[in-house]
C-alpha cells in the first residue's frame, strides 16, 4: 500500500494574476476549496500518510494556511529557494531522496480532480503509473502514445504535437505513481542526466520521454477519460474549473450563464441549445478545412459581397437580404429601426421582447391553450399592436402554422397596414409535407412589410459561424439594416460557408428529413418514460411537461449532476404560469437514448 506523495507546489502562477496576489498558486479556491486542500483531502481518503510538498513561491504563507490543519498527515517541506529561475525538474530533483526511499505518487498542486482517481490509482496492480485522460480539444501540455497493453510507448511535447494524430493521443494529468524501484533504477539517474544536460529550467516530462524509448522500462498508463479533472493555469481555467466542479444548483447556474462553449466540458451532452446535429457533412467540413489558413489569415468581404452569397443561397435578390452574426444581431438592429407595438405570442423567443422592449411589447398568452394558437388569435391580438412577431414553429413549443394559414394571415395583417416579422429559424425541420419557406423573391417583393428572419447557424448546425439572414421587400429597411452592424460583422468562416452550402443542398434536406423523423421517434420514447410529456412541435426540439412529483429544476440539476446532460430549464421563463417545463433538442438517435436512460433511472 502506497503511503506517500509529492506534491510540486513552488511555482509563481503569474497567469492567474489578482488570484495568486497573496497566495501561492495552490491556494487558489475551486468554489471555496482551495486546490491544496482538494489534493490533501483525496490523498488522505487514498491512505497516503506523508505528503512531501516542494514549496518556493510565497512559501511561508502555504505554511501558515496548511498549519494544523491535518493531523492525520505528515507534511514535510522542500524549499526550492530559486523557484523563479527553474522549473518542475529542478523542484523535483530536490525532493529525489523521498522519491528513491519509497513507492510514491506524484502530482502537480495546480490540479483538481475527482477524488476517486486516487484511490483507483493506488489499488491498480501497475506499480509505474502515468494517469492519462483521451484527448480532447481543450487540452494542452504533454500527450503520451499508448498501446493495446497499456504501455505508453511515447511522450511527446508541444514541438512534436502534430494534430494529424489527435485520435491517437492521450493526455498526461500530470499524476503519477512511480515504485521505489523504478525511481531508483530509471528515473532518477534519467533525471539527473537530464539536468546535467539542459539545465534546471526544463519539465519533469521530458525525463519520461527518453524512457519511453528503452524496451526495458515499463510505464503503464491509467486512462481517466470520462472523469472530472482539469488543470488551472489562468483565470479562464478556473471559471471552467468551477462549472466542472460546481455542485448542486450551482453547477446548473454556471453552465446557464455560460451561453455556450460546452465543448470545454468533457463528456457533457448538450440538449440545452438548439443546432442540427445531421448537418454539415464531412465533405463540407473538410472543404472548409482546405482553406482553413486563408480564411483564419485575411479579411472576410463587407456586406454587399455577403448579401450576394445568402441570395444565391436562399433565393433572393441581394438588395433584399441582409447577412448577420447570427440572426440575435439582425433582431437587435430591427427593434431599433422599427418603431411600434410588437404582438409577440407568450412564451416564445426571449430575443424578440428583450430587444424591442418590455414598453412595446403586446403579450399574446398561449399557456392556457397548451402553448398553440391560431391565426385567428393572432389577428383580434393586433388590434392594440403595429407589428406581428411570429416565430414559426415557435420556441420554445414547437407550435407550427401551416403555409396556408401563415399566408393568409400576413396578407390580412399587411392589408390593414400592419407589418409582420416571422422568423422561421426551425421551419427546414418541419415533416415533409408541411415543410415551406417565405424566402420566395416575388413574394417578398410583393409585400414589402413583410420581415423573414433566419438562424443559419440552427438550421444548418453551424453555431460557431454565427450566421444569421434576414429578407424583406422593403429596400430603404433592408439597406438600413445592412449599414447598421460594423463593415466586417460576419467572419471568412462564415462567409465561405455561404459560398459553398449550395452545393451540399440534397445533404441538407436530407439532414432536415432525419431529424423529422428521429423527433418523432424520440418524442413517443420520451412520453413512455412517464417524466415528462412531449407537446406537438415541428422543430428540432420538444416542450416537455413535467409529469411526476420532480421538478424542472430538479430534474435539470439531477441530470447534469449524474449523467452529465444539459436541458433547458424553463422554471424561469414568461409565459409559463402553470406547472413545470423543460425544452430538449432533438439530437442524433444514440443521444436521445442516453437522455432516454438517464431519465429511465431518475424515474417520475
Amino acid at each position: 500500500m502506497i503511503k506517500q506523495a509529492i506534491i510540486l507546489a513552488a511555482g509563481m502562477g503569474k497567469r492567474l494574476g489578482k488570484y495568486t496576489q497573496d497566495g501561492t498558486k495552490c491556494m487558489v479556491r475551486v468554489n471555496g476549496v482551495s486546490l491544496i486542500e482538494r489534493a490533501l483531502d483525496s490523498l488522505h481518503d487514498a491512505g497516503i500518510r506523508r505528503v512531501v510538498l516542494v514549496v518556493g513561491y510565497r512559501a511561508e504563507r502555504l505554511r501558515a494556511f496548511l498549519g494544523g490543519k491535518y493531523p492525520d498527515l505528515e507534511l514535510v517541506y522542500v524549499t526550492n529557494e530559486v523557484y523563479a529561475t527553474t522549473n518542475n525538474i529542478y523542484s523535483l530533483w530536490l525532493a529525489r531522496d523521498f522519491l528513491a526511499a519509497e513507492d510514491t505518487l506524484l502530482l502537480e498542486s495546480d490540479l483538481v480532480f475527482e477524488k476517486e482517481m486516487l484511490a483507483e490509482l493506488v489499488d491498480d496492480p501497475e506499480p509505474n503509473l502515468a494517469v492519462v485522460s483521451k484527448f480532447e480539444a481543450w487540452m494542452d501540455g504533454t500527450v503520451t502514445l499508448v498501446d493495446e497493453a497499456r504501455d505508453i510507448v511515447g511522450v511527446i511535447d508541444k514541438r512534436d504535437f502534430t494534430w494529424a494524430r489527435v485520435d491517437d493521443y492521450y493526455k498526461t494529468v500530470n499524476i503519477y505513481k512511480f515504485s521505489a524501484e523504478f525511481s531508483k533504477r530509471y528515473y532518477l539517474p534519467f533525471l539527473d542526466a537530464y539536468l546535467a544536460a539542459f539545465g534546471e529550467n526544463q519539465y519533469y516530462e521530458q525525463v519520461l520521454k527518453v524512457l519511453a524509448f528503452l524496451e526495458d522500462v515499463r510505464l503503464k498508463a491509467h486512462p481517466v477519460s470520462g472523469r472530472r479533472w482539469y488543470e488551472i493555469d489562468d483565470a479562464n481555467d478556473l471559471a471552467v474549473a468551477e462549472a466542472i466542479f460546481s455542485e448542486g444548483g450551482q453547477r446548473l447556474d454556471f453552465m446557464q450563464g455560460r451561453y455556450g462553449g460546452y465543448w470545454r466540458f468533457p463528456g457533457m451532452l448538450d440538449f440545452c441549445y438548439l443546432v442540427n446535429p445531421h448537418f454539415p457533412p464531412e465533405r463540407l467540413l473538410d472543404e472548409m478545412k482546405s482553406s482553413f489558413r486563408d480564411l483564419a489569415t485575411q479579411y472576410p468581404s463587407g456586406a454587399r459581397v455577403q448579401s450576394a452569397l445568402a441570395g444565391k443561397v436562399f433565393n433572393v435578390d441581394p438588395e433584399r437580404i441582409v447577412v448577420g452574426n447570427g440572426a440575435a444581431e439582425l433582431i437587435d438592429v430591427l427593434a431599433r429601426q422599427m418603431p411600434g407595438k410588437v404582438a409577440i405570442p407568450s412564451p416564445s423567443f426571449n430575443e424578440y421582447p428583450a430587444r424591442f422592449g418590455a414598453k412595446r411589447v403586446v403579450e399574446i398568452p398561449t399557456w392556457k391553450h397548451a402553448f398553440s394558437y391560431k391565426a385567428a388569435d393572432l389577428e383580434k391580438a393586433m388590434d392594440g399592436a403595429d407589428i406581428l412577431v411570429l416565430v414559426n414553429p415557435d420556441n420554445p413549443s414547437g407550435h407550427f402554422l401551416d403555409a396556408a394559414e401563415a399566408r393568409g394571415l400576413i396578407d390580412r395583417l399587411l392589408a390593414r397596414g400592419k407589418r409582420v416579422i416571422v422568423d422561421e429559424s426551425f421551419a427546414d425541420f418541419a415533416d415533409p409535407g408541411r415543410r415551406y419557406t417565405l424566402l420566395d423573391d416575388a413574394w417578398l417583393t410583393d409585400r414589402p412589410g413583410l420581415i423573414v428572419i433566419k438562424s443559419v447557424s440552427k438550421s444548418y448546425g453551424v453555431p460557431g459561424f454565427r450566421l444569421g439572414i434576414l429578407a424583406t421587400g422593403d429596400l430603404p429597411l433592408a439597406a438600413a439594416v445592412r449599414k447598421a452592424p460594423p463593415v466586417w460583422n460576419v467572419n471568412s468562416f462564415g462567409e465561405f460557408f455561404l459560398q459553398i452550402v449550395d452545393k451540399y443542398r440534397s445533404d441538407y434536406r436530407s439532414a432536415c428529413d432525419a431529424l423529422a423523423v428521429e423527433r418523432s421517434r424520440f418524442s413517443g420514447l420520451l412520453a413512455a418514460t412517464g417524466v415528462l410529456e412531449p407537446y406537438p412541435s415541428q422543430a428540432n426540439y420538444l416542450l416537455c411537461r413535467i409529469a411526476g412529483s420532480t421538478g424542472s429544476r430538479e430534474l435539470a440539476e439531477r441530470l447534469l449532476r449524474e449523467h452529465m446532460i444539459f436541458i433547458k430549464d424553463l422554471s424561469g421563463k414568461s409565459g409559463f404560469t402553470a406547472g413545470q417545463y423543460v425544452r430538449l433538442a432533438v439530437r442524433t438517435a444514440e443521444e436521445n437514448d442516453r437522455l432516454i436512460g438517464a431519465l429511465g433511472e431518475i424515474g417520475p
